[in-house]
């Protein structure tokens, strides 16, 4: 496996809440430094995620904060001892940090929520699909990197797939089901296994129709990832730099809002298939 040239998602996201937990107890890096009997550039490198802390510093170091949210400290205990390498660890060094970064915040969700307004989601992507979209990038990435992006967007499905998969909320622009992505053929297959992820127990599927007309997030793709506890909860948007996420509290009720009114206005799963097989048999 090659080795790892940046943090993962879990260790930046466990450093950037030690270091909320080291803000709201009021302490400065030198103080936390003291508090702690460690050096200021441990606190630094352990809140950017790049200095590994084991579940009983966390626990030390919460205690020390007066933290008296059990629930978070055991989230964020669970987040530095799970050491199992993920299926998106093969890309590494192949691929852009974000692509394995989204990979692995999906993997470790307890819930998703996702909208997508002109493609299909990355999770249920067919190869032609993807393929069909990376052929479209400007400049026209590297035959290697190529490949990788498709057979890495194709492996996504895998969060849905496994036992104990988390529950998975799609809302889909009817644009989105429309678009020919690769032609008609390409994406009456991707229509037909979109349809038949439709079926799973642990996912939904919500059309918004073209008549629903505005409403609030219609301008980018969300993905909003549940965590063990609330505070733990994070959204990445298709917009953002690579490898950005969000997780202040502002952001979170933020796109909660939004996702909820998408499917306030949505279609009903049943109504949603039964426009897939629409537009599925107009091809």
């Amino acid at each position: 496996m090659p080795p790892r040239s940046h943090p993962t998602a879990r260790q930046q996201r466990l450093g950037a809440e030690l270091r909320k937990l080291r803000e709201e107890a009021g302490l400065s890096t030198e103080q936390a430094a003291a508090l702690l009997e460690t050096k200021r550039t441990v606190i630094t490198s352990t809140e950017a995620g790049r200095h590994g802390v084991s579940p009983e510093r966390v626990r030390r170091i919460a205690f020390r904060y007066e933290c008296t949210d059990q629930a978070l400290v055991d989230a964020l205990v669970s987040m530095c001892g799970d050491r199992t390498s993920g299926w998106w660890e093969e890309y590494r060094d192949v691929l852009p940090a974000t692509f394995l970064d989204i990979a692995e915040l999906e993997w470790h969700a307890e819930g998703l929520r996702v909208s997508t307004m002109t493609h299909m989601p990355g999770q249920f992507q067919t190869d032609a699909y993807a393929r069909a979209l990376f052929q479209a990038a400007i400049p026209a990435l590297p035959a290697e990197e190529f490949e990788a992006r498709v057979a890495h967007r194709v492996q996504r499905h895998q969060v849905v797939d496994r036992p104990g998969a988390p529950a998975y909320v799609l809302i889909i622009h009817e644009a989105a089901l429309r678009i020919e992505v690769g032609g008609r053929s390409v994406l009456r297959s991707q229509l037909g296994h979109l349809m038949a992820a439709a079926d799973r127990d642990n996912v939904t599927v919500q059309a918004i129709p073209f008549s629903a007309g505005a409403f609030p997030g219609s301008g980018q793709s969300i993905l909003y990832a549940s965590g063990r506890v609330p505070a733990l909860d994070t959204v990445q948007l298709d917009r953002t730099t690579a490898g950005e996420f969000l997780y202040s509290g502002a952001h979170l009720c933020k796109y909660r809002l939004q996702l909820d009114e998408m499917q306030r206005i949505a279609l009903r799963p049943k109504e949603t298939v039964d426009l897939m097989h629409s537009i599925s048999q107009s091809l």
